[in-house]
This record gives structure tokens, sequence and C-alpha cells, in this order.
């Protein structure tokens, strides 16, 4: 293995464990005051985007889609939750949602 690989490897590794704190401090972190919503209760719309495939929600009657969108709009616009990225789209009013 040359030591270009073996970096590599290195940096890919430090990458995952940056990625698996970030989620456990999310999930310790005091949740006073926040919003509560439910992702299962908004009906998404399978989309592809130039970054893959991922979901959206303009589903603007559904209570849980409102508390989500002040949520997210709280976090400046995007937000992780439950290992899922979430963000609103430039319109101000859709909603996208991706695995991290």
């Amino acid at each position: 293995m040359s030591e270009v690989d073996f970096l590599v490897k290195v940096r890919n590794g430090a990458a995952l464990i940056v990625d698996a704190c970030g989620e456990r401090l999310e999930k310790l972190r005091p949740r006073q005051n926040e919003p509560v919503w439910s992702p299962e209760k908004i009906v998404w719309q399978p989309s592809q985007g130039d970054k893959g495939p991922f979901e959206k929600c303009t589903d603007f009657q559904n209570k849980e889609y409102s508390t989500m969108l002040t949520d997210i709009n709280n976090h400046m616009g995007a937000m992780y939750r439950d290992s899922t990225f979430y963000w609103v789209f430039p319109d101000g009013r859709t909603v996208g949602k991706k695995p991290k």
C-alpha cells in the first residue's frame, strides 16, 4: 500500500468518526422548547437532483409540514435530524430531505 493510499484510508476513517460524533452529539443535545413534528405524517414525493435522489414536500395545508418548515428556517434553512438532512428550497416553501 502506498503512502497516498494509506492517507486516503485514514482521511476516510476520520470523516466517518466525525460524522458519528456529530450524530451522537445531536441526539444528546437537550431539546427543550423545540418544535415537535413527525416526518412520517408528511407526504413526500420522490425526486432527482444533481447530487442524486431525494424527497421533497409541498404539503402546505399539513400542520406537521408548517411546524417542520418553521423548525428548519430556525436552523437557517437546513438541518440534520435523525440521520436525515432537511433543507428549504429557494422558493421558501418547498422542503427537501435525504438520508445522511
